[in-house]
C-alpha cells in the first residue's frame, strides 16, 4: 500500500515537473545555457560579452514584436525576413539618391506596412493561408531586392544613418538596444492595455466567438499583418544602420528563425497564448545559445564547438522545444 502511494506520488510529481517544463520552457532553457556556461573556459561572463549579445539580439528581439501580433492572431509571417533586407535597401538606395535622410527612413518603413496591408488583405479577405501566402510573398520581396540591387551589396557612407544604430548614449551600450527597448515596452503596451490587444487574444483564441462578440475580426487580424510588416522594416532600417550596408540575402534565415524563436517562448501558433514577454524570451534563448556555442571552452575536452555541429545542436534544441509545445497543446485539448 505504501509502495502504491509513493509510486502515485512519483507520477503525479513527474507530470507536474513536466508542465512546468512545458509552461516555462524558455526560462528553463536559459538557467541550462547559464550553468552551461558557468563552467566553460570563456569570456561569456563579461559586460562586452552581454552587451554584445544584447545587440546581436535587438535586430531579431524587433521583428519578433511584430511577429508576435500575427501569432496570438493565429498566423504566421514567413515574408519578415525579405521585408527587412528590402527596408534596409531602400533607406540606403533613396539616400544614395539624394533624398533626406528622414524621408529615406520613413519611406522605408512604409514599405514595409504596405507589404504588411497586402498580406492581411490576402489571408483575412481573400482567406487565404497565412503560411502559404506570406511564404510566396517573402520570396518575391527577395526578387524585388534582387533586381534593386542586381543582387549585390548596396553601401552607404552617410555618418549619421549609421550613428543612429551606433552611436553610444549610456554605459557602452550601442543605440539599436535602446529602441529595442522603447519599442518593445510600446508593442508589450499596445497588446496588454488597449482594446486591440485583448481583441488579438480572443479571434486567436476563438475566431467565431470573437466574431459574434462583435470583434472586428478582419479589421483586427489585418492591423496586425501590417504591424508585423512595420517592424521588420523598422529592424531593416536598423540593420543597415549598423553594418552600414544593404543586401538581399540579410533576411534569408530570419522567418523560421524568429516565428520557431516565438513559439520557442511560449507564444503559440494555436493563437491567443503569448505575449511579448515570452517572445522575448525565446529570441534570447536563440541569441544566448549561439553566442555560447561560439565561446564554449571547456578544457582539456575540446576548444572549440564547429559552426556545423552549432547548427545541427540549435536545430536539434528548436524542434525539442517545439514538439514539447505541440504536446502541451495536445495535452490541454484532451484535458478539455
Amino acid at each position: 500500500m505504501v509502495t502504491e502511494i509513493k509510486t502515485a506520488n512519483a507520477q503525479t510529481l513527474g507530470k507536474r515537473a513536466l508542465q512546468l517544463l512545458a509552461k516555462q520552457k524558455a526560462v528553463s532553457a536559459i538557467v541550462v545555457i547559464l550553468a552551461i556556461m558557468w563552467f566553460s573556459d570563456s569570456k561569456f561572463y563579461t559586460v562586452a560579452n552581454w552587451i554584445n549579445i544584447f545587440r546581436a539580439s535587438s535586430i531579431n528581439l524587433i521583428i519578433a514584436f511584430g511577429v508576435t501580433f500575427a501569432v496570438i492572431c493565429r498566423g504566421c509571417d514567413l515574408s519578415v525576413g525579405a521585408v527587412m533586407s528590402l527596408s534596409g535597401i531602400l533607406a540606403i538606395q533613396l539616400m544614395n539618391g539624394g533624398m533626406n535622410m528622414w524621408l529615406a527612413i520613413l519611406l522605408a518603413i512604409l514599405s514595409g506596412s504596405l507589404i504588411g496591408f497586402v498580406n492581411g488583405f490576402l489571408v483575412v479577405h481573400q482567406k487565404t493561408e497565412a503560411f502559404i501566402i506570406t511564404l510566396g510573398m517573402g520570396m518575391l520581396i527577395k526578387g524585388v531586392a534582387q533586381q534593386l540591387t542586381d543582387a549585390t551589396p548596396v553601401y552607404t557612407t552617410n555618418m549619421e544613418f549609421m550613428k543612429i544604430s551606433n552611436a553610444k548614449l549610456l554605459f557602452d551600450i550601442p543605440n539599436v538596444v535602446f529602441i529595442m527597448l522603447a519599442l518593445g515596452i510600446l508593442t508589450f503596451c499596445l497588446l496588454r492595455f488597449t482594446s486591440f490587444g485583448r481583441n488579438c487574444y480572443a479571434l486567436g483564441g476563438d475566431y467565431e466567438v470573437a466574431k459574434y462578440s462583435g470583434i472586428n475580426v478582419v479589421r483586427t487580424k489585418w492591423i496586425a499583418f501590417v504591424i508585423t510588416g512595420t517592424m521588420a522594416a523598422i529592424a531593416g532600417v536598423l540593420l543597415s544602420s549598423s553594418s552600414g550596408s544593404g543586401h538581399n540575402i540579410y533576411g534569408d534565415k530570419i522567418p523560421l528563425l524568429i516565428n520557431c524563436s516565438v513559439v520557442i517562448g511560449g507564444t503559440s501558433f494555436a493563437g491567443g497564448i503569448g505575449g511579448i514577454v515570452q517572445s522575448s524570451l525565446g529570441i534570447m534563448v536563440m541569441g544566448l545559445l549561439d553566442n555560447g556555442l561560439n565561446l564554449l571552452r571547456i578544457e582539456p575536452y575540446f576548444t572549440r564547438v564547429d559552426p556545423y555541429v552549432r547548427q545541427l545542436i540549435i536545430g536539434l534544441i528548436i524542434v525539442g522545444i517545439i514538439s514539447l509545445d505541440c504536446y502541451t497543446i495536445k495535452r490541454k485539448k484532451m484535458d478539455v
